[in-house]
């Protein structure tokens, strides 16, 4: 008769996403994802399977998460065009917070790191894609029809572009760009609209 898991699986995949942030995929080892976990390696493997397993559960639930958050901001009562604005300050606030930790993002990292050698990886990066897009899009749309968005651009290529300035904000970030510039870039993508 198997033994009963004495711990918590959740907090172990919250445990784990937060060292797979923090270092990347390759650079996380299995001590320490033990060392983050608080489990042995038998209790890793038996429960996960192996490393990348591991790391696609950490990345699901990222994903989930940030997804949610999305959602509850798309869902609020602001125009569309104040919600697309909210959505770019709150990743300019996260980046250039004073306890901002330089992690960035896990699905950019990912997206960075991970996607173009790992079919399984890309094919979660990909549906992870088309729900934030469908999100924006519906959004843009509602938007355009309340006359608060222009009705010149498509609603599926502006759901693109916020994507794509919320990635760039975050990596140029990384890279040492100050909050007046990603301010500015803001700003010129929302004047897409």
């Amino acid at each position: 008769m198997a033994r009963p898991r004495k711990f918590d699986e959740a907090r172990a995949v919250d445990a784990a996403m937060e060292a797979f942030w923090a270092a990347g995929y390759e650079a996380t080892s299995t001590q320490d994802l033990c060392d983050a976990t608080g489990l042995g390696r038998s209790s890793i493997y038996n429960t996960f399977k192996s490393k990348h397993d591991l790391f696609e559960r950490s990345l699901a639930r990222y994903m989930e998460r940030r997804n949610g958050e999305l959602a509850a901001l798309l869902a609020g009562e602001l125009p569309a065009r104040q919600k697309i604005r909210a959505l770019l300050q709150r990743v300019i606030d996260e980046e250039c917070a004073e306890d901002a930790d330089g992690r960035g993002c896990l699905v950019v990292n990912s997206c960075i790191e991970v996607a173009a050698h790992d079919p399984a990886v890309a094919a979660s990066l990909e549906r992870d894609y088309g729900v934030r897009l469908e999100a924006l899009r519906t959004v843009i749309e509602s938007g355009r029809r309340a006359g608060d968005l222009t009705r010149d651009r498509d609603a599926g290529t502006l759901a693109h572009l916020v994507i794509a300035t919320i990635g760039g904000l975050r990596v140029s970030a990384r890279a040492g760009v100050d909050r007046a510039a990603l301010e500015a870039v803001a700003d010129a993508a929302l004047a897409a609209f």
